[in-house]
């Protein structure tokens, strides 16, 4: 073999064949897409040389240096991507003439044509209501034409590429979110809708693959329950569906190549793991393995999950409570909420310890109440749960949250007086909202990572959930903590990766020097080595911080 350099570019602000382009939202998780048979490369071209360079601090050298990041902040100027295409038998590149919106657009769904002709880019304005789907000729690069568009006043996220039937140049499945719902779309190339393949109050997840034929799709959705995933058959001429999964749970399918079998590892609250070999017409031909749950010989205490209305009355929340292992009815304990409450994550899910991460049973084990609820705003159950959070991130959160607490105040056992809250990230935010918006209830929290001012974040997501600081001037400021400092009453941990890219560690200081202005007091942390995550040793003396913070505060 050998190695043949395509790319030229000489400043370090352009990079090429990276996955890390637009941040890794709109599902990209690779930045090179060989064509079906070879013969050429796509690329993504990333070129951010007029994004701010952010300062970050590397304190492991004698003299302190800047090791600067690219971030651009809401409402700044954005990196500009291009997709180029590399024929490996003629050795030239050329890059694919998107015209569309602004050169701060986002190139998302890339998809060859089977026999590599084409190629098809999903073009996003900045502003990330305007989706067309374009197809250009791979040889040139040359525009072709606009399949079709969409559009939302709020937005449209495209996440997945095109699914092509098996020996088809010109039939595909698309996903969309056009009714309310992930479902599948069937469309020609001349950019003809030919039906909708699903549709229902429930989202289809992912495509395993088609049978041999292209009479079939195999997906995984919610169907079942919103917080279960299966594997269903839907015929694509009819959009029959047949369920293949038996067993309540989370299942993770792989699909033979064959397309005749599938492998299923599921797990739901009562099973740790069963792994199965199945046919499919959904008959079980054989266990592999029922693994024997290590925590068996722990003592975890009791986990429930159940349901509860949001704020608007009218929506099924889904809730998971934990109780001490050696619980006692008549006895009151401390209530730890755990909290993300943010877009793209699922915290309640039928499945192995419900979701929830072992430190929640630690925690129950010291004799805390573990309390989470999937807000409305999080994933999984459609556009208009997850998109109530537009413009005002954070406000419809923190009143479902407020609805858990009135529930947890209900139970006998709670002690109502002795309430904390902990969550990262967005859960960091929200961790922060809930101290400021309502000091009465939260007598302690822990807030990681927290965003604390959304003009702080970047573009991408940013922008998609609270526009600018320009067009949505009076959501920003309902939404910003940095004005709510003065409300904090209970002690609140604040937590921080000192050189952390993806929420930068000005939030937090910012809310330090508005705590000092408005005369109250938090307790701060910063990790000076880590990044928005924390990991290994430095993983463990968190959680250990985390639960000592608790134990001597609650």
């Amino acid at each position: 073999s050998k190695q043949v350099q395509i790319t030229y570019d000489e400043n370090e602000g352009i990079v090429n064949g990276s996955d890390y382009v637009h941040r890794q939202e709109f599902g990209i998780n690779k930045g090179i897409f060989w064509s079906p048979q070879g013969n050429a490369i796509a690329f993504y071209r990333k070129d951010e040389t007029m994004v701010a360079d952010y300062p970050l601090v590397d304190i492991t050298t004698r003299i302190a240096s800047v090791k600067n990041t690219k971030y651009p902040m809401i409402g700044e100027k954005s990196e500009e991507v291009t997709l180029g295409i590399y024929n490996l038998n003629t050795g030239k590149t050329v890059f694919c003439n998107v015209t569309d919106f602004t050169k701060e657009h986002y190139l998302t769904s890339i998809t060859w044509r089977p026999d590599e002709k084409y190629i098809f880019i999903g073009v996003l304005n900045r502003k990330q209501n305007h989706l067309k789907m374009n197809m250009y000729n791979a040889a040139t690069g040359a525009f072709v034409k606009t399949l079709f568009e969409e559009k939302n006043p709020k937005y449209v996220e495209p996440e997945h590429p095109l699914y092509f039937l098996p020996g088809s140049n010109d039939k595909f499945l698309y996903y969309s979110e056009r009714d309310g719902y992930d479902h599948l779309y069937l469309y020609n190339t001349d950019g003809k809708l030919l039906k909708q393949i699903t549709k229902g109050n429930w989202l289809v997840l992912d495509i395993k693959g088609f049978d041999k034929k292209g009479e079939n799709v195999f997906i995984t959705s919610t169907e079942e329950s919103p917080i279960e995933k299966h594997l269903y058959k839907v015929n694509i001429k009819t959009g029959k569906r047949t369920k293949l999964t038996t067993e309540k749970g989370t299942h993770k399918i792989v699909l033979s190549n064959s397309k005749k079998y599938f492998f299923d590892s599921y797990s739901n609250t009562e099973t740790a793991n069963n792994n199965l070999i199945c046919d499919t017409k959904g008959k079980i031909l054989k266990e592999i393995l029922n693994a024997t749950d290590p925590l068996d010989d722990y003592d975890l205490g009791k986990m429930t999950i159940g349901t509860i209305k949001a704020a608007d009355g009218k929506t099924d929340l889904y809730y998971r409570l934990i109780t001490p292992p050696d619980f006692d009815p008549n006895k009151k304990y401390p209530v730890v909420v755990y909290v993300y409450g943010g877009p793209h994550a699922q915290l309640v899910t039928n499945s192995r310890l419900a979701g929830a991460r072992l430190w929640n049973f630690y925690m129950a084990q010291k004799g805390y109440i573990m309390f989470t609820l999937d807000n409305r705003g999080s994933e999984n159950r459609g556009f208009e749960f997850e998109s109530i959070i537009h413009r005002q991130c954070g406000q419809n959160e923190m009143k479902d949250q407020m609805k858990g607490i009135e529930f947890i105040k209900s139970l006998p056992y709670a002690d109502t007086s002795r309430i904390g809250v902990h969550g990262w990230s967005y859960g960091g935010f929200m961790t922060t909202s809930l101290m400021t918006n309502y000091p009465e209830t939260f007598k302690v929290g822990v807030a990681g990572g927290p965003v604390i001012d959304w003009k702080y974040y970047e573009v991408m997501y940013g922008e998609r959930y609270m526009d600018t600081p320009e067009e949505n001037p009076e959501g920003f400021e309902k939404t910003s903590l940095l004005n709510k400092a003065g409300n904090l009453k209970g002690r609140l941990l604040m937590i921080h990766g000192y050189v952390d890219p993806v929420v930068v560690p000005q939030n937090s200081l910012d809310f330090i020097r508005s705590c000092i202005k408005a005369g109250t007091d938090i307790d701060y942390f910063l990790y000076p080595e880590s990044e928005h995550n924390m990991r290994g040793k430095t993983r463990v003396h968190l959680m250990k911080k985390v639960t000592r913070y608790f134990d001597d505060y609650l």
